[in-house]
């Protein structure tokens, strides 16, 4: 299904919250004909994990072109699906003063020059969580240039208190996206009351609600989703089984995660998806793609009307150092989350076939 190029949108949000998040913008896809009485039964929502494109803290590690090339292979997938979302793992600023010492352990601060934000929109994302542990590497004012970056590209964000929410229109379908984190400057999931309250308060106004979310341990070790709260670095970092599902229960449709730097397990529960983690999808410069850490599902769901999921499909991608997601030509990718799904899921819920086609 093709995407609209430049509709219209109005965030339905309170005045305040409509000011100081997303605002009313110009969306990239075509206009809707509103002559037009039926509604498209089904939406396509392409999701991926982490985007971090370079930094110039503490150096400048970018990538060429000013990255004009990092979506290569993947940005005709992208701009085939209604919607397009993922995670934005730092800022968008042209400086700032750095929160962490330079060197220390977990000291890695993510400074995106405000340019490479047309990275995400020459490929047509139209949401960005906001709600990770990097988003305020470099205070507040990073915080800020970060949103008044996306607001001037077009592109909705979530994951704060000045930004519970955004929502916004797609062939048809009223859609509202909001994330949550577990770091200082993020709503945290492990706000149950909070997560609940801004839920309930998207499925009020919207057809579909969107929920993004940065949790659990990281690296090779963390594959596996565990039955218990996640630690790291002294942060409860959820108990992600227990959140997801409250988010289905309490009204959301989807539900995608990352922040383990690594894939995990998919799930559909109660007719809707879950992805525990897309791991890093385009962190080309500046943070390490070597093995797990490099693979890059693209994944396309498409819902129907009552938020269900119909179908979709895993793309396989592996991250090259100074490029980005490139085809997974071997088909590792969708092998690995196979293998996880069926191992943290065994009573099947979700059916992955070795070209990625998924069916609950």
């Amino acid at each position: 299904m093709t995407k609209k190029l430049t509709v219209y949108l109005l965030i339905v949000l309170t005045a305040a919250i409509s000011v100081a998040c997303n605002g009313i913008h110009t969306h990239k896809r075509s206009a809707v004909d509103t002559t037009v009485v039926d509604k498209p039964d089904t939406l396509t929502v392409a999701l991926v994990g982490d985007m971090m494109f370079g930094t110039t803290y503490p150096k400048p590690v970018l990538p060429p072109h000013d990255g004009n090339e990092i979506f290569t292979d993947c940005g005709s997938l992208l701009l085939s699906a209604d919607v397009a979302c993922g995670n934005l793992e730092g800022v968008f600023a042209d400086e700032g003063k750095p929160r962490k010492t330079p060197g220390a352990k977990g000291s890695f601060s993510f400074l995106m020059p405000t340019r490479l934000v047309q990275c995400l929109k020459n490929v047509g994302f139209d949401f960005v969580g906001i709600a990770n542990n990097h988003i305020f590497d470099f205070y507040q004012e990073g915080v800020e240039s970060t949103m008044a970056t996306l607001k001037e590209a077009g592109i909705q964000f979530a994951g704060n208190e000045k930004c519970p929410y955004a929502i916004n229109e797609f062939n048809g379908f009223k859609v509202g996206f909001c994330a949550f984190g577990h770091s200082i400057g993020t709503l945290h999931h492990t706000d149950t009351a909070n997560v609940h309250a801004i839920i309930a308060e998207l499925r009020k106004k919207v057809d579909i609600v969107i929920v993004c979310f940065h949790g659990g341990c990281e690296g090779s070790a963390a594959r596996h989703l565990p039955d218990d709260i996640e630690w790291a670095w002294g942060e409860n970092r959820g108990h992600l089984r227990d959140f997801t599902h409250q988010c289905i229960d309490w009204g959301a449709d989807l539900v995608f995660g990352h922040g383990p730097h690594v894939v995990r397990a998919m799930e559909v529960y109660k007719g809707h998806f879950i992805a525990y983690s897309l791991g890093n999808f385009a962190t080309p410069s500046g943070m390490g793609v070597a093995g797990p850490t490099g693979y890059a599902p693209l994944v396309i769901v498409r819902m129907s009307r009552d938020g269900k999921m119909v179908d979709g499909r895993i793309h396989g991608f592996i991250q090259k150092a100074n490029q980005g997601p490139r085809h997974d030509t071997r088909g590792i990718v969708v092998d690995e989350i196979q293998l996880l799904t069926s191992q943290d899921f065994p009573d099947g819920t979700l059916k992955i076939d070795d070209q990625g086609y998924m069916n609950p």
